[in-house]
């Protein structure tokens, strides 16, 4: 995916919002430094007063000072240089996986934000390194875990403060390089980072705010689409569309749950004239989906607001104010506000997979799918005994909607007391933020099977004598589906059919309600 140069995203005073993020980790805009002089004047203060602090021999945590516990122990002068390059190098310790490319990018533009609010006491050079390696897709290799969401993402984040230096690998143009080779490549000088400069990079929230950012961008269009194979499934299973009457939602007025009702009367075209009732009330996972969904959408709003105030923070430590030269010793590298965000939004996201299983369930039945044949399968009669149609798929999406739900239990109950108790609370908001990811992507697999089966079960419903048409929006989602899903007829296996619609779903492919 290539840059769009005619879009790009400004780091400076301005703040940012989550698409902001999400264009940045998907490589549609480029990357911009402020550059006026008074606002590169206003950077250059704050490090030039930690210069003086430093002529003066005062006492400033991680500058002239160990790092956590050894905060008592004084550094001389002579070392004072040497102490930024001991920080990453000891936290170089991380495991597990990998974070993917988008992943890495949203922590790099994450970590840019904070710093370029000018309260963090870092040289201009270090902004536009970090914006150059953004720029260039130049993509420190950051194992996931080893964050306990405070002192910040201290360990993920020490791998974008060695790359910067010249140490650790990226990976560069699809490949996997030395950062010190990268540097050379380029013609440039890896950075000597100065007192202050590692700590401002590692001690902040970067890698779970930048990951929340994508969580967010994934339920905001999970929401949508749920909601389409809801209004898919209604046709299915010939259900009653008077649910989602405009006047009964009235009567229980949330604004996100409105908001769904109001897609889903959309969707089904309830302004035209209404089919015959088959039955006056339907199952919980129809009749109730703008009650299930609903609370998502209402939670989204705050989500956003913990999510972008904590993306448009300085949250390392200390704050370093140059204007009024003061040096500002805290706390804003706890991640308490991602942590129950994320923590939130996996029980929000995993309710959703809940649903649609239900909604499946239902589909392949033949006692609650009215009329349609036994697990979905459009094999002819003499063949019916040989097919199974749906019936694993709707065995692997149970599979995935329980372990959805194992994964709510919430992450920022777990607080752990670290680093001989100076860390002795906690936030783990980058264990939730992953957690959250990882609810995500169960729950986009439920997606996609329930999706495929709505899909057939809307095809099958159109082979029956008697039929209505579709209303427009579902009949060209049922064109666009058909164009990638051939109708299941004889048995075949399916993986390949469910990682296409997985990738159309990370895309965002179909477009859905306004």
């Amino acid at each position: 995916m290539t840059t769009h140069p005619h879009e790009s995203v400004t780091f400076g005073e301005a703040p940012l919002a989550i698409e902001d993020i999400l264009a940045l980790s998907q490589r549609h805009a480029r990357p911009l430094l402020q550059a006026d002089a008074e606002y590169r004047e206003r950077i250059a203060r704050g490090a030039r007063f930690l210069d003086t602090l430093l002529h003066k021999e005062g006492v400033i945590y991680g500058v002239t000072t160990g790092y956590g516990d050894s905060c008592v122990v004084a550094v001389p002068l002579k070392h004072v240089e040497a102490l930024p390059r001991h920080l990453y190098t000891f936290h170089g310790c991380g495991l597990g996986q990998l974070l993917d490319a988008p992943a890495t990018r949203a922590v790099l533009a994450a970590r840019l934000r904070s710093l370029s609010h000018g309260m963090s006491g870092v040289r201009l050079e270090l902004l536009e390194r970090l914006r150059d390696f953004l720029a260039h897709d130049i993509l420190p290799l950051i194992p996931e875990e080893g964050s306990v969401g405070a002192s910040g993402d201290l360990t993920p984040l020490s791998y974008v403060a060695a790359a910067l230096s010249g140490e650790r690998d990226v990976m560069y143009q699809g490949v996997r390089r030395s950062s010190a080779d990268v540097h050379r490549e380029l013609g440039w000088q890896p950075l000597v980072l100065r007192p202050k400069e590692a700590l401002a990079l590692m001690n902040g929230t970067a890698v779970m705010t930048g990951l929340a950012c994508l969580a967010y961008a994934r339920a905001d269009y999970l929401l949508h689409l749920a909601t389409r194979i809801t209004a898919l499934n209604v046709i299915a299973l010939q259900g009653n569309p008077e649910h989602f009457d405009e006047r009964l939602f009235a009567a229980k007025p949330h604004p996100g749950q409105n908001q769904v009702a109001a897609w889903l009367r959309q969707d089904l075209a309830l302004d035209a004239p209404a089919a015959p009732l088959h039955r006056l009330q339907d199952r919980y996972s129809l009749r109730c989906a703008p009650h299930v969904l609903g609370v998502l959408a209402d939670s989204l709003g705050w989500l956003r607001s913990f999510i972008e105030t904590e993306l448009n923070s300085a949250n390392d430590n200390p704050i370093i104010d140059g204007d009024a030269e003061r040096v500002l010793h805290g706390g804003h590298f706890y991640g308490g506000h991602i942590a129950f965000a994320m923590d939130s939004l996996k029980t929000l996201v995993a309710n959703v997979a809940d649903l649609l299983d239900r909604q499946l369930a239902l589909l392949v039945d033949t006692r609650y799918n009215h009329g349609l044949p036994s697990n979905l399968s459009g094999a002819q009669a003499d063949r019916a005994m040989l097919n199974h149609g749906f019936k694993a798929v709707q065995i692997g999406a149970s599979a995935w909607t329980a372990e959805a739900l194992k994964q709510t239990m919430p992450a920022s109950v777990f607080s752990r007391s670290t680093e001989c108790h100076n860390q002795d609370k906690v936030s783990m908001g980058t264990i939730a933020a992953r957690d959250a990811l990882r609810v995500l992507q169960l729950t986009e697999q439920v997606a996609a099977a329930t999706l495929l089966a709505a899909n057939q079960g809307v095809w099958l419903r159109g082979r029956q004598a008697v039929t209505a048409p579709l209303p427009p929006a579902l009949a060209q989602m049922h064109q666009a589906l058909l164009a990638d899903f051939a109708p299941v007829i004889e048995d075949r296996a399916l993986e390949h059919e469910l990682r296409l619609c997985l990738t159309r779903i990370g895309e965002r492919h179909w477009r859905l309600h306004a």
